[in-house]
């Protein structure tokens, strides 16, 4: 089968399309042959170098993936069936013509979606989710700051706060982008580029700032974020993307308001994950689904085929996606 690969770490030019053997599906394991996978941060990071996939994963790239059931391996419990339209979260694996996935990790394709729509799903819906439910415990009422609230996740998390009846606040770098989430649900947004966020929250909040605040920036962004956070507010960071340096009294800034931090990467989670996948099936994915006006929609910014995903590299890298970039696998 054909599969995006590279051998040595470094930039977009380093990959290209290989021919590697097919898996085969182990026990519990359902063989998915892959019409379109998504872009994550994580492959640029894995590309790098920087972040290697979990012992035992594919080392090909791809968090997620929309097909069919192709077959299935010993001990698989009978949910699924040869033809069946699915999509599903990896530890890698994804941009590939197959990919071997552990039946818990599967999910149906919401009726009337296509398979480049629900490739955009898995890794951004289900890491919002977790965030928002699994980690930070979100209520109904509460305002929720979301730093790149045009990335998959952000798009993602914004629908979500809204369905939770709480209030979505963005960060974003152009005005296309900031539009963008202001269509998707966002009651505010703030381009981080001219306008000091932290300030523009208090203002918008009448200074009582955020409770929740999803921070995939990290270390440049802590005071700010200090200074917007609301009493016993959680602090949730899930990436590095300004890296993980502190210089400054965080510690007691953190004290003052009794906020608390939190750090999570749904990568590392395999234990989790059926139980996260379970949830959102039962909880998140029957809104995807609703006929013309469906309260939940994946917004894909745009499509490269496997042999151009070094082009779709270069536009994550430069932050000019909003939403998904999707990768559609040879027909």
């Amino acid at each position: 089968m054909l599969a995006a690969y590279f051998d040595c770490p470094g930039g977009p030019e380093n990959l290209y399309v290989k021919e590697v053997m097919k898996p085969h599906p182990g026990e519990g394991e359902v063989l998915v042959k892959v019409s379109a996978s998504a872009l994550n941060r994580a492959d640029l990071l894995q590309r790098r170098g920087k972040y290697p996939p979990p012992k035992g994963a594919s080392d090909i790239l791809g968090l997620e993936a929309a097909g069919s059931v192709a077959g299935l391996g010993p001990g698989c419990k009978g949910r699924w069936k040869t033809g069946d339209a699915v999509m599903d979260l990896l530890s890698g694996g994804g941009q590939a013509e197959y990919v071997a996935v552990p039946e818990g990790y599967l999910m149906p394709v919401p009726d009337g979606m296509t398979f480049l729509q629900a490739a955009a799903i898995p890794e951004a819906w289900l890491t919002a989710f977790q965030l928002l439910h699994f980690v930070g415990k979100i209520q109904k009422g509460e305002r929720v700051l979301i730093h790149a609230g045009a990335s998959g996740v952000g798009m993602a998390a914004i629908q979500l706060v809204r369905l939770a009846e709480a209030i979505p606040i963005v960060t974003a770098g152009t005005q296309e982008k900031l539009k963008a989430t202001a269509n998707a649900g966002a009651a505010a947004g703030f381009n981080y580029k001219n306008e000091d966020f932290s300030e523009k929250v208090l203002a918008f909040t009448q200074g009582s700032g955020v409770d929740i605040i999803l921070d995939c920036v990290g270390g440049s962004y802590w005071e700010k974020n200090l200074n917007c956070l609301s009493t016993d507010g959680r602090w949730i960071i899930y990436g590095l993307l300004s890296g993980g340096e502190v210089r400054g009294d965080l510690l007691a800034r953190l004290l003052s308001k009794r906020a608390s931090i939190h750090t999570s990467l749904l990568r590392s989670r395999d234990k989790e994950a059926e139980q996260l996948v379970k949830a959102f099936t039962e909880t998140v994915l029957p809104y995807f689904s609703g006929g013309a006006s469906p309260q939940l929609q994946p917004l894909v910014d745009s499509v490269y085929p496997l042999h151009e995903i070094a082009a779709a590299h270069r536009i994550m890298e430069e932050n000019k996606n909003i939403g998904k970039i999707v990768i559609e696998m040879p027909a």
